[in-house]
């Protein structure tokens, strides 16, 4: 290919495929500073989000950054006890989803998987048989399932029957400019407990619900009605 060859041949790709890649470049930008769908590889929050949803992620929900950037630009709002949150492991900088359970100043603890916030132990109250049949999950005779209460925030939660460490955390108070988080399947998740604190700025977005989502064991089989589903 001589000299002249190379320039005119990439300027009939650009020719012939630039919209293409200005709707990539576009998408890009979109899910990285809007919003966005994370696959869930794991079944941390479970059973509220299973393995193998799709998440739909606000990346509006707290701030405006620069794509592909934890630079922000402009501030809207600060996470919410009870919101469920995507951001970058401070231990390894996988993308992690779990919930807020500590706000900066508050003082957590755990005492045999009983959460206990400022001092107030948190309510729980267990799913009724019903209740338990509808979800979506396996081995449900080694769990308990519960709607875990503290203040305002309610959601699901499942302890294992089986005892397992981390079951307790000693009270310490969430430093400033950080969160606690934790998975709603507490005996199988990789949250605060191990990771430790998670600083403001690695919080890309709030969980709004489940675009679609596979169930990786049954040969990747849709499950339908966790399309558009909301999270519990």
């Amino acid at each position: 290919m001589t000299d002249t060859e190379q320039p005119n041949r990439l300027a009939k790709i650009w020719r012939d495929w630039r919209g293409f890649f200005v709707f990539v470049a576009i998408m890009l930008l979109f899910r990285s500073a809007i919003a966005d769908w994370n696959q869930v590889p794991s079944g941390s929050m479970k059973p509220s989000i299973l393995v193998g949803d799709r998440v739909v992620v606000d990346k509006l929900a707290y701030d405006l950054r620069v794509p592909f950037t934890l630079l922000r630009i402009a501030h809207f709002n600060e996470p919410a006890r009870g919101d469920v949150v995507t951001f970058p492991s401070p231990a390894d900088e996988r993308l992690f989803i779990k919930r807020v359970i500590g706000l900066p100043g508050d003082v957590i603890e755990l005492r045999d998987n009983q959460l206990i916030v400022n001092g107030e132990p948190a309510r729980y109250t267990e799913l009724t048989a019903a209740e338990i049949a509808a979800l979506n999950v396996e081995n449900k005779d080694d769990y308990r399932f519960y709607w875990e209460s503290v203040g305002a925030m309610r959601h699901l939660v499942m302890l294992a029957r089986q005892p397992r460490p981390g079951r307790s955390f000693p009270a310490r108070r969430v430093p400033n400019g950080h969160y606690f988080v934790l998975g709603d399947n507490r005996d199988d998740s990789g949250d605060s407990r191990v990771i430790g604190w998670v600083s403001r700025e690695r919080i890309l977005g709030r969980a709004m619900g489940v675009a679609f989502s596979l169930d990786y064991d049954n040969h990747y089989a849709p499950r339908l009605d966790r399309f558009f589903a909301s999270l519990p």
